[in-house]
């Protein structure tokens, strides 16, 4: 063998390429850097503001059950909103993604229109439509019903319509052959494809807008934030804990029954892994079934047998009919006013435009600026503490599954808590400004991006590790040489999404005193001037469409 071969580069090359990716790398440092000194933060001060927050803990512990009976009354009240606001955004979203979905609607001016609706309606977070509703119709569950159902249509729309396309052609063109038309043909043949995609879309929507209920009641639109308001504001700290408690424990029992329903709509081979590893129950359900499917074949059934998965399924359904029976007749809605005050909305709608700051222009740009600041470094200081947790997550990667599974708990019960209430405590603990409301979403940006990081670990190939290894190779060796090459890609993919995600967060954090442009914003509602409200709602709107932009650059450079 040559010296030329043995002397071939390891290095990557200095390619235009490579600089660009330098150049990426220390814009977004230089990013970090402007916005840290933006904000006045101070590494010393980092410390003693977490201090004040650990001795707010103190004064809130023990929690104050005592108003147990209007505790009782606001969680249940938080749930119906959550329940109806996701079934309203279902009903709106199920034509808007059959009209957005190329392969159901062929006119392009329609699938316009309907992708544009489905855009528009994420734009504006839930709180701030929750707001503008309560001037509308007044205080009351209606408005967070009304406002979870708007804003939740930008996710399940898409999502649906995603679902729609993805679905296989081959079955539609058999029905069309036997002379179907374009609306049997969907409902025959595209819509029970998309069906498990359906309800997984609108299961994972009801967490989101679990969280989202419950810190409604800071702007009058129900549900137990009105509580945790109450209590924050007359120092009452004690009650506060109590209702986040309570919030905590229905969130996590809502994740866990909605997981496992998802779960039996993955497939069966997903079902069968799953049972393999829990023992004499699995065991017994597995025969119990194959019984009933040998039963099903020797009889000819035409109709399926009921199975465990089958059982589970038409239980879920029940039971989601039930819930919805009773959140219809318990929640608090008077229609009549409801109905009496709709032409108020219209005219609240025609009042948006022309958008314009006017005198406030200064205070919108300053607003915009410093939001944009705390998604900045709350990124960075989420993802700091976020990559040693991913990694302790990642099962293929952390050896002692012990550490791996504490972690993922420890994990799942931050996540349980809203970030609007974290921002609430920790305003509570250091004052109003933006350093508080930084540091509450950076905790926010740690647990989700944790999950994200470990799902991505754990999707690398194992085959360059399984080579390295057998070189030689130790575990740290292995680790940096064949497990940080992938995961930089999906890393850095995971990256713009948590900006993009959570500078729409930053802009509702002014609302309970955390700095950015919340506080203008519900300022602008309160006192009607809509042409306020509407120039943030578009200049934030903008500022996404470039994050995503620069999202989609940076994913195409480091692929």
């Amino acid at each position: 063998m040559s010296a030329t071969v043995l002397a071939r580069r390891t290095t990557p090359s200095l390619t235009p390429l490579y600089f660009l990716k330098i150049a990426s790398v220390l814009a977004g440092f230089v990013a970090v850097w402007w916005a840290w000194n933006r904000l006045n933060m101070s590494v010393l001060s980092f410390f003693e503001d977490l201090q004040n927050v650990v001795n707010l803990f103190k004064r809130m512990y023990p929690p104050d059950f005592s108003n147990t009976e209007r505790i009782i009354s606001l969680t249940f009240e938080t749930l119906w909103i959550a329940l109806l606001g996701t079934f309203g955004a279902v009903l709106l979203s199920y034509p808007l993604a059959v009209g957005a979905a190329a392969n159901t609607t062929k006119h392009p001016i329609i699938r316009f229109g309907c992708r544009s609706i489905i855009t528009l309606s994420r734009a504006v977070p839930e709180l701030i439509l929750a707001a503008i509703f309560v001037v509308a119709y007044g205080p009351g569950p209606f408005c967070g019903i009304l406002a979870l159902a708007v804003h939740s249509v930008g996710m399940i729309g898409r999502l649906f319509s995603d679902a729609i396309e993805e679905a296989s052609e081959t079955s539609g063109e058999a029905v069309t052959s036997v002379g179907a038309t374009r609306r049997q043909r969907i409902r025959s043949a595209v819509i029970p494809q998309a069906l498990p995609s359906f309800i997984a879309t609108a299961l994972f929507r009801l967490e989101i807008n679990i969280r989202g209920s419950a810190v409604l009641g800071l702007v009058g639109a129900g549900g137990i934030g009105v509580l945790i308001s109450e209590s924050l504001e007359s120092i009452k700290y004690k009650p506060a804990l109590a209702a986040v408690a309570v919030v905590f424990v229905i969130i996590l029992v809502v994740e866990v029954v909605s997981t496992s329903i998802r779960q039996s709509l993955i497939g069966e081979a997903a079902t069968q892994q799953q049972n393999k590893q829990r023992g004499w129950l699995a065991s017994f359900i597995n025969r119990r079934d194959a019984s009933l499917n040998n039963i099903a074949y020797e009889k000819r059934a035409i109709t399926a047998p009921w199975t465990t998965e089958r059982l589970f399924r038409a239980s879920a359904l029940g039971s989601f009919v039930v819930l919805l029976f009773f959140a219809i007749s318990s929640v608090n809605v008077e229609w009549g006013y409801v109905v009496q005050n709709t032409p108020r909305m219209g005219t609240i709608l025609r009042q948006l435009f022309p958008p314009s700051a006017g005198e406030e222009s200064a205070l919108l740009i300053k607003g915009l600026v410093e939001s944009l600041a705390i998604s900045i470094v709350a990124t960075f200081l989420g993802v700091l503490v976020a990559l040693p947790l991913g990694v302790l997550m990642a099962r293929n990667i952390n050896v002692r599954q012990f550490f791996s599974l504490g972690t993922r708990l420890s994990v799942l019960a931050l996540r349980g808590i809203p970030e609007l209430i974290i921002a609430v405590i920790f305003v509570s603990a250091m004052g109003l400004g933006p350093v508080p409301g930084t540091l509450a979403l950076s905790v926010t940006v740690a647990v989700f991006a944790a999950k994200l990081f470990a799902d991505s670990l754990e999707e690398v190939n194992p085959a360059p590790r399984e080579a390295v290894v057998a070189v030689g190779a130790s575990k740290v060796q292995e680790f940096f040489s064949a497990v940080v090459p992938q995961f930089i890609s999906p890393f850095v993919s995971n990256l713009f999404y948590l900006f993009d995600v959570f500078f729409r967060s930053s802009t509702v954090l002014g609302i309970v005193g955390g700095g950015g442009i919340g506080y203008l914003l519900i300022q602008s509602i309160r006192v009607s001037q809509f042409k306020i409200t509407m120039a943030i709602v578009i200049s934030v709107y903008l500022i996404v469409l470039v994050i995503e932009w620069l999202g989609l650059g940076m994913r195409r450079l480091f692929k």
